[in-house]
């Protein structure tokens, strides 16, 4: 079985790897990636992408398949929630595994996110949490594992 990972985007490229870094040092090493994009963020949805490729294979994985799903305004809510709804049931219908990570963008975005993770079934709704803005900015390996913590909201409710 694969595994697939889900989100939405930033303009923060931390915000985006962060999280992916934190479950693949979990063990969750995703050979599918889908990401949301928009013009605002491309520059930054390709920097995730080849991070996100680094640490893959940095762990010892395959470079994973990505999925791009393109936007003209970050506030098409139904279109977030398709995204994350049609990754959802692409990856069940390859009988993979799928987490989807509600750390990175707007507010509206998690939100849409959270719900659709949980409402579609995916196996992993993912937050990664930083309990002190004195790492804002910094990438996963700089970051104290004490200031950090990858929360599950399929396990940690």
């Amino acid at each position: 079985m694969s595994a697939t990972w889900v989100t939405t985007s930033s303009t923060n490229v931390e915000a985006m790897v962060n999280s992916f870094t934190a479950a693949c040092d979990r063990g969750y090493l995703p050979s599918h990636c889908y990401f949301l994009e928009n013009p605002v963020v491309e520059a930054a949805i390709q920097e995730a992408i080849e991070h996100t490729r680094v640490v893959v294979e940095t762990y010892g994985g395959e470079p994973p398949e990505y999925h791009l799903t393109s936007i003209e305004d970050e506030v098409e809510f139904d279109r977030i929630r398709t995204h994350v709804r049609d990754a959802i049931e692409d990856v069940r219908s390859r009988g993979d595994e799928v987490a989807v990570d509600i750390t990175p963008g707007r507010k509206f975005m998690s939100a849409i996110a959270f719900a659709a993770g949980m409402r579609y079934d995916a196996d992993h709704v993912f937050y990664f949490y930083l309990s002190s803005p004195d790492h804002y900015g910094s990438l996963y390996p700089a970051i104290p594992r004490t200031a950090t913590h990858l929360y599950d909201f399929t396990e940690d409710v």
